[in-house]
C-alpha cells in the first residue's frame, strides 16, 4: 500500500535515480501522483506502439528490471516501502496494458482508465501478494499485475465488442 509521508526536500546523492522513480518528477504531484505517473508513460507509449512486439516487450522488460533498482534504492533512501511518490511502477503497468493495443487516442484513453482502475481495486491477488512482497520487486510487481489484468480486458473489449469499437472509432 502507497505510503502518504510527505517527500523529503533533499533526497541523498541518488538524484538521478529518484528523479527516474519519481516519474521524471511526476510523483512530485501533490494529489494523485500515480495518476499522474500514468500519464507521463503515454509518450512513451507513443514513442514504443509501432515497434515490432519483441521490441516493445523487451523495452518493458528492461524498464521493469530497471525499476526493481529504481524503487528498491528510493524506498531505502526515502525510508518507507511503496512511497506513494515512487511512479516508475505506474509507468510500467501502463506500458503492459498497451501492449498490442489497437490503434487510436480512444484506446488509450481506454487503456489508461481500465490501469488506474485496476491499480487502485487491486483485484485478488494483487492486495495480498502487495503486502507479501517487499523491496522495489513488490513495489513493480503488483502493478505489473495490474497492467496485466488491464490488458486482458483491454484486449477483450477490442475483440469482441463492436458496439464498443464503434463508439471509439466516433
Amino acid at each position: 500500500m502507497k505510503s502518504r509521508s510527505t517527500i523529503p526536500a533533499n533526497l541523498s546523492g541518488n538524484r538521478l535515480v529518484h528523479y527516474l522513480a519519481f516519474g521524471f518528477g511526476a510523483g512530485y504531484a501533490p494529489v494523485a501522483p500515480g495518476t499522474f505517473g500514468t500519464l507521463v508513460a503515454i509518450p512513451i507509449y507513443l514513442l514504443l506502439k509501432d515497434t515490432p512486439a519483441y521490441v516493445y516487450l523487451l523495452t518493458v522488460a528492461g524498464m521493469f528490471g530497471l525499476g526493481v533498482w529504481l524503487c528498491a534504492l528510493t524506498e531505502r533512501d526515502l525510508g518507507v516501502h511503496d512511497h506513494s511518490g515512487i511512479v516508475w511502477d505506474e509507468i510500467v503497468g501502463y506500458l503492459i496494458t498497451m501492449f498490442m493495443a489497437p490503434v487510436g487516442w480512444g484506446w488509450i484513453v481506454v487503456g489508461f482508465l481500465l490501469f488506474r482502475l485496476f491499480d487502485i481495486w487491486k483485484p485478488f491477488p494483487i492486495r495480498a501478494l502487495e503486502r507479501q512482497i517487499q523491496g522495489g520487486f513488490g513495489n513493480m510487481f503488483d502493478d505489473a499485475l495490474a497492467g496485466f489484468y488491464s490488458l486482458v480486458v483491454l484486449q477483450v473489449l477490442s475483440r469482441y465488442n463492436e458496439e464498443f469499437l464503434r463508439w471509439l472509432q466516433r
